[in-house]
């Protein structure tokens, strides 16, 4: 019911890392490779990550770098399930054409849907002011060979002076 009860958890967590308690690298690395394996075999659909997986693994490597055993490897890995995921965003959003209806873009990370949004946001506006009446009427208009009618909105009654 709380939004606050969801976040303890990562407050938790995140407290548990920066008191210094050690991180299970080899369980990472494997779940880290299976994530990336799993995202290259599945073009259409993202994995389940951490909503904040790439806030969290910075503030990882910034702080508890010493901690993490094999932090390189760790950090390719993840850069390189950022990278596929991007890869993943970019040619679906190329495959939008004037029929879309929607978009489903489930298990996006908050920084996916950060470089998404102002994209996604221009686009619609777009197909709205494509798809608009007066821009169907104007297109009718130029068609046929009358002079074309600007539509000025309702007249107003002038005052007398």
């Amino acid at each position: 019911f709380c939004p606050f009860v969801l976040q303890l958890h990562h407050l938790y967590s995140l407290y548990l890392i920066y008191t210094e308690l050690p991180i299970f690298t080899p369980l990472l690395l494997e779940r880290l490779t299976q994530v990336l394996d799993a995202e290259r075999e599945s073009p259409r659909e993202f994995q389940p990550l951490p909503f904040h997986y790439i806030e969290i693994s910075k503030l990882l490597f910034d702080h508890a770098r010493d901690d993490i055993t094999d932090a390189y490897l760790v950090r390719s890995l993840i850069e390189d399930i950022r990278d596929v995921r991007f890869h993943k965003v970019e040619t679906g959003l190329e495959t939008i054409s004037g029929r879309t209806h929607a978009v489903k873009l489930k298990n996006l990370s908050a920084m996916e849907v950060n470089i998404v949004r102002p994209f996604m946001v221009r686009t619609l506006q777009a197909f709205y002011k494509h798809d608009s009446p007066q821009m169907i009427q104007q297109a009718d208009n130029t068609g046929s060979r009358s002079t074309p009618v600007t539509d000025r909105g309702p007249r107003r009654d002038l005052r007398r002076r």
